[in-house]
């Protein structure tokens, strides 16, 4: 979208409103397998509650937006076509909204990799050998 509005083109802002519909389709599918994904998990050993459903909360979230910016350029999709002129506005408030966007998708993709990835949980200190010697430690 950046350079669709750098470069003028219509063909690239449509390209990225398509691009941002599919993403909106995408988290269709991930939501609607997302309970089966999480009876699973539940069952490993290490994993707790908290983490489980802190990441079904961000991707609630990210899933909520993702169908908004779906929305948002399914209409930057039909303004360009019809070559409204109101297509540049939409293309701005569509870029912004990705930030947005892209911003509760990380944090979706943290916190689930915080569930099986001790290491990226906050408060992680990192274990000692049997020297005594955490893993950063080293003797040349």
């Amino acid at each position: 979208m950046v350079t669709g509005l750098i470069s003028k083109s219509q063909a690239v802002k449509r390209t990225a409103f398509f691009i941002f519909i599919l993403g909106a389709l995408a988290s269709i599918a991930a939501m609607t397998t997302g309970e089966g994904a999480e009876e699973i998990v539940e069952n490993i050993s290490g994993t707790t509650e908290s983490y489980i459903q802190t990441h079904e909360e961000t991707a609630e979230i990210f899933a909520l937006l993702s169908y908004i910016l779906g929305g948002i350029s399914l209409i930057g999709l039909w303004a360009s076509l019809k070559q409204k002129t109101f297509t540049n506005i939409v293309a701005i408030a569509t870029l912004v909204f990705t930030f947005i966007v892209l911003f509760f998708g990380k944090q979706t993709g943290t916190s689930g990799g915080a569930i099986r990835h001790t290491e990226i949980r906050s408060g992680y200190t990192v274990p000692a050998n049997e020297n005594g010697n955490t893993e950063n430690d080293r003797d040349d």
